[in-house]
């Protein structure tokens, strides 16, 4: 994307972006109702962007009950996969050309190496790594392997037979800063507080943090609005930006809504879900009482 790119898109973008792999609670609810608001409170667009890149557990009826609840709730957009738009497709299952472009542009530029480790890091790497859930630092087994192989054409040969995914090669020490609008300073430090992580799988399928630097930056968003548990995922995707040479969006961290003993939400709270509290008979404007 060319600054002339940047520098003509609308004064503000922001983005819902459900991944439909279970129902919608009221911890999504609120953020999205925030993102809501801020692109209200600047006359902006909001887009619908649909994170279905997990074939495994996304479904079609997911992605059906999140329009439906979206609705329900009083949240709307005017780009999206029911509506259409200038920067579709709006389901990340079919954009796989964005993204083998980026990775191609990553592995050119030595961004990123070959690794068979791990396969449970791997499977997890198409989910966003929540605070409390994210991946251990990995100790980069394979970045001196890596670059043995490359210069070695039995290594090569070898490669090939492995099912092979690709992590992006962080800078140890490096420290990663951003200004969030809604906690301030923030800062992270490559190889302590994350390490390689993995942007690209064995099967063709883009990890969460390339999709979305992909994404966001392809639909022109000007501000990413999300969990504060994503905080870190800032910090690796700010790399992404500045490797694949983009502009990145700013970026505004939301408070999480908690079960009672504490834990953020997660699709397995059932009752907590928009389907079952719509059936129950619950109102949107009451459920959002106390909100600021």
């Amino acid at each position: 994307m060319s600054d002339t790119d940047h520098a003509t898109r609308p004064t503000y973008r922001g983005r819902l972006a459900p991944s439909p792999t279970g129902y919608l609670h009221l911890g999504h609810a609120r953020t999205f109702w925030i993102a809501q608001q801020r692109a209200q409170a600047q006359g902006g667009t909001l887009v619908l962007r649909n994170e279905d890149l997990d074939r495994a557990r996304c479904r079609p009826q997911f992605v059906a009950a999140v329009i439906e609840d979206l609705r329900w709730f009083g949240c709307e957009w005017q780009e999206g996969p029911d509506c259409g738009g200038d920067y579709g497709p709006y389901s990340q299952s079919e954009r796989p050309e964005f993204y083998q472009a980026a990775f191609e542009q990553l592995r050119t530029g030595n961004f990123v190496y070959a690794c068979t480790c791990s396969r449970q890091d791997v499977l997890g790497a198409l989910q966003a790594p929540h605070a409390g859930e994210d991946e251990p630092i990995y100790p980069g087994t394979c970045r001196e392997r890596g670059e043995w192989r490359r210069k070695n054409a039995e290594g090569r040969t070898q490669m090939a037979e492995e099912r092979t995914n690709w992590r992006f090669r962080v800078a140890d020490g490096e420290v990663v800063s951003f200004m969030d609008g809604r906690r301030g300073p923030q800062q992270f430090v490559a190889g302590k507080d994350f390490g390689d992580f993995v942007v690209w799988r064995h099967d063709g399928i883009p990890s969460y943090q390339l999709a979305v630097v992909v994404d966001d930056a392809a639909m022109r968003i000007t501000e990413v609005v999300r969990g504060e548990d994503l905080l870190k995922s800032t910090a690796r995707q700010l790399l992404l930006y500045r490797a694949l040479k983009l502009t990145p969006p700013q970026f505004y961290h939301c408070p999480l809504v908690t079960d009672l003993s504490g834990a953020r939400l997660a699709k397995r709270h059932d009752p907590l879900s928009l389907q079952a509290l719509r059936a129950k008979g619950a109102q949107p404007q009451a459920l959002r009482q106390g909100w600021a």
